[in-house]
């Protein structure tokens, strides 16, 4: 059987054109299977991680469905951060420049005034907005959804952790009912389940994307057993070795990741949290600093690094193991970005055992499991051959 091109798929010319020109060759996975459901307008909701093509997967119907030269908002995309607004509108825009769509993003830490001012021209089509300044939006009478055609939610699940689930609902409801509901998550909660038996209709759709290949080669992923007590001083020594990297440290809650932003700082290091509960400006800035290496190191929560796109992270950290696979398979991802090395560490507590048995055994993947006793891990990739100095007996030091 022939592989499947974009033009097996029920795209118009003037879209392939811009596919072409985007230099996409074949749809991925999640494309190949949703594209053909949004045309034929029936409710979805897909399960994918970021970096699969997702956006494209509702973005290329979205061109195609509606009607450039009705100046309507016909169709509405709902995403959970401003970073994620903003790249989704460029990516929308591009598949509709030929057809002259025009696509507006809308979001908080940025004027509202600028945003209405565009609104009120009447020529947007598509919006592209975060729940809490779209609600705004209409309660202030400026955003009119009745002639949706479209209505996405991306990373479903991510807002519904950042607390969106009121401003979501209000939205919905400011919406036609007879719309086109398309739900796309990276995991699928109850939550989730029990959200699109809400909004989407009956017969709705399902697609659940597996990474074919749940790790990339040019990640190395260590594992360091300890005891809780030691957990952070085994790595403060790590960050110590290479204090020029980049690290991201994922921890579960917000409340930790403040704690132990808070430690790091203490011992002298670039550190700082970022999560949910951060206002949009304060987390711009930190990425901003992150991304200029004004900032050395951050502490996240899995919620708070969804959909971050930064290339040169060094280092991930699992400090407190994920939930689930989908979500190791996400932070280590965070590294080995752009044809990049990377490296991966889980600093392990006895009661996380099980779950790295299970890490270990769904991904397949080549986790070297080190002991005190072992060599330290060299996070520097340039330099492997080096005397690592991780884990090094104090004894040594002295």
């Amino acid at each position: 059987m022939s592989e499947i091109t974009f033009k097996d798929l029920p795209i118009s010319k003037e879209v392939l054109k811009s596919i072409e020109k985007k230099g996409f060759k074949k749809p991925t996975e999640i494309q190949k299977k949703a594209i053909p459901i949004i045309y034929k307008g029936k409710d979805l909701i897909a399960q994918a991680q970021t970096g699969t093509g997702k956006t494209a997967a509702f973005g290329i119907p979205i061109v195609d469905k509606i009607n450039p030269e009705k100046k309507q908002i016909q169709a509405l995309i709902l995403v959970p951060t401003r970073e994620l607004a903003i790249q989704v509108a460029k990516e929308i825009k591009d598949f509709g420049r030929d057809k002259k769509l025009f696509v507006l993003a809308v979001y908080g830490g940025k004027s509202i005034q600028h945003q209405i001012k565009f609104l009120k021209n009447g020529k947007d089509t598509v919006i592209v907005g975060t729940p809490g300044r779209v609600r705004d939006l209409i309660e202030r009478g400026i955003l009119n959804l009745k002639n949706v055609k479209i209505f996405v939610l991306d990373e479903a699940d991510r807002m519904l952790d950042m607390g969106f689930i009121d401003d979501i609902r209000f939205i919905f409801n400011n919406t036609p009912k007879d719309k086109q509901t398309l739900l796309f998550s990276a995991t699928m909660p109850p939550p989730i389940k029990k959200l699109a038996k809400e909004f989407l209709k009956p017969d709705y759709e399902i697609i659940q994307i597996k990474p074919e290949k749940l790790t990339v080669d040019k990640i190395k992923q260590y594992a360091l057993r300890v005891n809780e007590k030691d957990q952070f001083s085994k790595l403060t020594e790590s960050l110590s070795e290479s204090p020029e990297k980049k690290a991201i440290i994922f921890i579960e809650t917000k409340k930790d990741a403040d704690k132990l932003a808070n430690q790091l700082r203490k011992e002298g290091f670039n550190a700082s949290a970022i999560h949910g509960d951060f206002s949009q400006n304060k987390r711009e800035k930190i990425l901003k600093d992150f991304r200029q290496n004004k900032l050395k190191i951050l502490v996240a929560t899995d919620v708070a690094a969804r959909g971050l796109d930064i290339k040169d992270i060094d280092v991930v950290y699992n400090y407190s193991l994920p939930r689930n696979i989908e979500s190791y398979v996400h932070r280590i991802g965070r590294t080995g970005r752009a044809g990049r090395d990377g490296v991966a560490i889980s600093i392990i507590k006895p009661s996380e055992d099980k779950q790295f048995s299970l890490i270990v055994k769904k991904t397949k993947a080549n986790i070297e499991l080190l002991n005190f006793s072992e060599k330290p891990i060299n996070t520097n990739e340039k330099a492997e051959n080096k005397k690592r100095k991780f884990l090094k007996n104090k004894t040594n030091k002295k």
